[in-house]
């Protein structure tokens, strides 16, 4: 099967930690990287974003990182790219005209936007996957919302126009259903984690010394939303632990970012200061090491459209302690691999943190339940697997309605 992978924004091999790059990245890499080994024909398409970049890049297994020239070969934050997605979906015709894919899957809702000019000389069957929703940004956010405005009506335009959309959870389900998307329109595939890196005997790797009794960790992005804030305000009612941070810049540069700043001043005035360390960035092959120091995960976003983090923490063999908001209510099981407490409730973190801490028996429990859910659930072959059913759903019902039209 040829697919063609669009992903405007995030390319599959760029570097994580930035404000514009986490898990929508790793989702595009990881499942590019399952359907080529499988033998599918997988080319990416995802915007140039430097000078130097080549016009086509090699992924493992065998699949194609095509670059985009659409608007300046440099960075750009993701919320002004629109207007250059007619010339990236100008491109995306052109190279479809020299290769038609079977199937054309977009990432984000500008990717969707870029494609559907892409699909639309061709007759492409088009797969939406959102990864996040306007809606609920814009709910969440109000007048930070940073998004362009026209975003939740094209979202609302593709749900409905396009072929499928490949959902991240059944909370996107339930959004895309006020937004007037048919249930039967959506299909649900996780994302995964990679089960052999993450891994409850993965020991090795650079940790930080532990300097108190019980070690909490949170991880991913420093942006506002991933509310650390709040583990910041549990901690102070949490004795004897100390938080590490992974996410952001490199370690040297960390404090100078706005989101850290204000996390530590935060710290400061509740009492904890001595037990916040941010990490900054933590290379890749330390996270599993890092994640098995750890006594408790703390995931405790406002709102989190999927969230990988408890994955990982899960494939090592950590209970988690999470918001119960979005794809935490599918991935985490609330009293068997770890817990869900309201967000945006630091009270409610700290009580479930403390007994958890208090019995260790319990947390091996969790964590030997987390492990077995994730292989069950959530390896990147189980999501290939899934993607690969609603391709064909789609090329079936495709071939129908393209039968029935002639």
């Amino acid at each position: 099967m040829r697919i063609a992978m669009v992903s405007e924004h995030a390319s599959p091999l760029a570097a994580l930690g930035g404000v514009d790059a986490g898990g929508q990245n790793v989702y595009v890499a990881r499942l590019t990287e399952e359907l080529a080994a499988r033998g599918h024909d997988v080319t990416v398409y995802t915007r140039r974003d430097a000078a130097d970049l080549p016009d086509r890049a090699a992924l493992p297994g065998g699949a194609v990182v095509e670059h985009v020239a659409a608007g300046p070969p440099h960075s750009v934050p993701k919320d002004e790219l629109l207007p250059h997605m007619p010339a990236f979906g100008a491109h995306l015709a052109r190279a479809f005209a020299r290769e038609q894919p079977h199937v054309v899957h977009a990432h984000f809702w500008m990717s969707g936007m870029a494609s559907r000019i892409g699909v639309r000389p061709h007759g492409i069957p088009l797969v939406q996957t959102f990864h996040a929703l306007g809606t609920v940004k814009r709910r969440h956010q109000g007048m930070r919302d940073t998004s362009p405005y026209e975003r939740i009506g094209i979202e609302r335009q593709l749900g409905r126009g396009c072929a499928r959309v490949l959902a991240t959870c059944t909370d996107e389900v339930v959004e895309l259903g006020d937004m007037g998307v048919p249930a039967r329109q959506v299909s649900v595939v996780p994302c995964g984690v990679d089960a052999e890196h993450f891994h409850p005997a993965a020991d090795t790797g650079r940790i930080p010394e532990r300097r108190h009794r019980y070690r909490l960790l949170s991880c991913g992005r420093l942006v506002p939303r991933k509310g650390y804030d709040q583990a910041i305000r549990a901690l102070a009612h949490i004795p004897d632990a100390e938080l590490l941070v992974a996410g952001g810049p490199p370690a040297g540069a960390v404090e100078a970012e706005p989101e850290a700043r204000r996390l530590l001043a935060l710290a400061h005035r509740t009492g904890v200061a001595d037990r916040v360390r941010l990490l900054g960035a933590v290379h890749p092959d330390d996270m599993p090491a890092l994640m098995r120091s750890a006594d408790l995960v703390l995931c405790t976003p406002v709102y989190e459209p999927f969230g990988i983090v408890p994955l990982e923490a899960m494939a090592c063999g950590v209970p988690v302690l999470a918001t119960d908001v979005g794809g935490h209510r599918d991935s985490v099981a609330d009293g068997d691999t770890g817990r869900l407490v309201t967000p945006q409730d630091p009270g409610a973190v700290a009580d479930a943190a403390r007994e958890l801490l208090a019995d260790e028996r319990l947390r091996r429990h969790y964590g030997r339940n987390g492990r077995a859910r994730v292989l069950r659930h959530y390896t990147w072959a189980r999501v290939a697997d899934g993607a690969e059913q609603v391709y064909r759903l789609t090329l079936a019902d495709h071939r129908v309605s393209t039968e029935v039209a002639s």
